[in-house]
């Protein structure tokens, strides 16, 4: 680091002052001084240093007192401190150590070690802000990211029309790919480095059984064995968090994959899981009900022949009703009731005996619906939700694309109060000529 760092000198004694401010000038410092406490509070405010060097003993509050006030502000509390004093008993380091110093300088100076010693904090603190504003960085970047997936998973659950968000999806999950594959590629050697220091740390401690009153008070103070312990730990659960994100990239692109000209293989479980992972922060429980149990039955079936976004926006618009149905009946059922009876969605898949024919069944246990409702369900425009909560067109767009883009049958048993159940029948191979 270049030594034109700016250090505040606090020290009532003029002779002391004036030697420091020497020393330093001379080793290229820009030097600022206060002669109390009270004095560098308020110089600090309007001139901020990158170090201080503070004594301890002065009239008014001490260099303790100064150092606490100072670390008790956030905009001050990172500035670090060295303390000068004659005072040279373990207590007395003890305590400015505990209020966040980083350093003592015992007088009388000796001009080599003082600036050895500042140098090093210097170092250690510019260090400190490199890695912080790196971490923010990269903090920044993941948080947009997620902001961003979050982003598209509301207006994926809110939006019907979800052809024309496909690859707004589609970017996203592309861009998260960045700053996670930064983060997962530095987690393992960040974990060896970790596991390097602690084995260094180790043979330090072999080789140096009884290490000095300093030294032991460092250890105390940081809990160096709750930290050999912790520190593995918490970077695992980073990679879990990485892994996580990671699913949801990924079935942000399988549920966004663009459609072809023509009909492709595809796996519908896939399809299913994707959009269940998109849909999972409206699965957990909140403030309002319990969690939605999601149960799966899937069958032995083979890979069909569809238009793979929009068989997706398909299971989408259907899930999200079951959904909706869920959150309205419990507002009309009782704590037991729901706790005998906790809201459920059955996803169950099949072949047909003729094994012709895919079949896809999503029952829920909500509100049901009446014989004139399921009468209109499928119609264009026609909805039960408030206004701003629906359009009416999103069982219209998925009975098209099933009956009408996939040469297949979606129909509905429900039973008012009990659940409802939509039927998803869809042939193995499309008639592109149909």
């Amino acid at each position: 680091m270049s030594n034109s760092a700016k250090i505040l000198v606090v020290d009532d004694t003029p002779a002391n002052l004036e030697v420091i401010c020497e020393t330093l000038g001379d080793a290229g410092y820009e030097v600022i001084t206060a002669i109390d406490g009270d004095r560098a509070l308020k110089r600090i405010q309007t001139n901020p240093p990158d170090l201080i060097l503070l004594d301890v003993q002065m009239p008014g509050i001490d260099g303790f007192e100064t150092c606490q006030r100072l670390k008790a502000n956030p905009a001050t509390a990172n500035i670090p401190v060295i303390f000068m004093t004659a005072l040279s008993d373990t207590d007395s380091k003890v305590k400015g150590f505990d209020l966040g110093a980083v350093d003592y300088l015992t007088k009388p100076f000796q001009e080599k070690e003082m600036l050895a010693r500042i140098k090093t904090q210097l170092q250690l603190w510019q260090l400190t802000k490199n890695l912080e504003q790196h971490i923010t960085e990269r903090t920044a970047e993941l948080q947009t990211a997620l902001d961003q997936l979050h982003h598209s998973q509301l207006q994926l659950v809110q939006s019907e029309k979800m052809s024309a968000l496909g690859n707004l999806v589609a970017g996203v999950a592309h861009e998260i790919n960045n700053p996670i594959g930064f983060i997962a590629g530095n987690l393992q050697p960040a974990q060896e480095y970790v596991e390097d220091l602690f084995r260094l740390i180790a043979l330090y401690q072999q080789e140096l059984p009884h290490p000095s009153p300093t030294l032991q008070a460092a250890i105390q103070q940081i809990d160096l064995e709750y930290l050999q312990e912790d520190l593995p730990k918490l970077i695992a659960s980073m990679q879990e968090g990485v892994n996580r994100i990671r699913n949801i990239s990924t079935s942000l692109r399988t549920f966004s994959r663009s459609d072809y000209d023509r009909p492709i293989l595809f796996n519908i479980h896939e399809g299913i899981d994707s959009t269940l992972m998109i849909l999972q922060h409206r699965l957990k429980a909140n403030e309002f009900r319990p969690a939605i149990e999601v149960i799966k039955h899937y069958g032995e079936i083979p890979q069909i022949e569809c238009y793979i976004g929009q068989l997706n926006q398909v299971f989408m618009n259907i899930l999200a009703n079951a959904i909706d149905a869920l959150e309205e009946i419990t507002q009309k059922r009782s704590f037991a009731n729901i706790t005998t009876n906790p809201n459920q969605i059955t996803i169950s898949t099949q072949l047909t005996d003729d094994s012709q024919l895919v079949q896809l069944r999503i029952q829920d246990n909500g509100i049901g619906m009446s014989e004139e409702i399921k009468q209109r369900i499928f119609d264009h425009l026609f909805t039960t939700k408030e206004i701003g909560k629906g359009t009416g067109l999103g069982l219209a767009i998925a009975y098209q694309i099933v009956c009408q883009k996939h040469q297949g049958l979606l129909s509905v048993n429900s039973v008012l109060g009990q659940g409802t159940e939509f039927i998803i029948t869809l042939p193995l191979q499309i008639n592109v000529a149909f």
